[in-house]
């Protein structure tokens, strides 16, 4: 039986007389990991954007489980959110950039930030690492302390904009590993956006596929099912990497 953690509602969006995406509905369920899949333009990066309360939607509603609509701009966020860059402030070390949303929403004295930051820092494999700036450390490393800064006030629901965009094959594996981690030991809600298939088959237990001329959703379930079983030849081209021709 299904548990939803978010629910979307005939939602419509997009900017001035321009579309993205029309009455579309879908829900994910608490402790899953969801993959947003499609095509370059189709909008996967923007409904995260709405999904998190980034954007408002033209039409139809978003809803996440125990704190109604959306939001990151009023009160201590209750999800976090690691977006496509890492997004780290290169002013600060990598430690000050976990600490930052403890020291904004917490009163916790600094001795027990400091733990919490070295905590997430281990979960995510970048212990030692506190005093190191951003510029100092992998494109990788990044994407690992940009998800340990989302982790720190310990959300139960964890957004990821494209976390294997730009990385090695050996260093994408290790981050397909710890969303595996954190989803399967610490009971975490992930939504994921990505078009990486070999990380979409690994830790995605359920996707949605957007298509940006219907501007609908086109196909969701198991990826792997969609992938071998989908008579859909728009899915089957995207999963199994082929064109029409072909």
């Amino acid at each position: 039986m299904s548990d939803p953690i978010i629910t979307v509602d005939d939602l419509t969006m997009g900017w001035g007389d321009v579309n993205l995406l029309e009455n579309t509905s879908f829900t994910i369920d608490r402790g899953e990991v969801f993959a947003i899949l499609g095509g370059s333009g189709c909008g996967k990066s923007t409904l995260l954007r709405y999904l998190t309360g980034l954007d408002e939607p033209k039409g139809g509603t978003i809803t996440i489980d125990g704190i109604g609509k959306p939001t990151l701009e009023v009160g201590r966020p209750s999800y976090g959110v690691m977006f496509q860059s890492g997004a780290l402030f290169g002013s600060m070390t990598v430690g000050e950039n976990v600490a930052l949303a403890l020291n904004q929403w917490t009163r916790l004295p600094a001795d027990a930030i400091d733990a919490i930051v070295r905590a997430k820092l281990r979960l995510v494999g970048l212990q030692g690492y506190e005093h190191h700036t951003p510029s100092e450390i992998s494109g990788g490393m990044k994407k690992r302390a940009a998800i340990a800064r989302a982790m720190a006030l310990e959300p139960n629901l964890l957004f990821l904009d494209e976390p294997s965009a730009g990385l090695d094959p050996v260093s994408a594996v290790e981050l397909d590993e710890l969303i595996l981690t954190m989803s399967q030991g610490l009971g975490l809600t992930v939504v994921i956006v990505t078009h990486e298939l070999e990380s979409i088959f690994k830790v995605a237990a359920r996707c949605i596929m957007l298509d940006k001329v219907t501007k609908r959703i086109i196909a969701s379930g198991d990826p792997r099912k969609l992938r071998d079983e989908s008579k859909d030849p728009r899915v089957h081209n995207f999963f199994n990497r082929t064109t029409e021709s072909a």
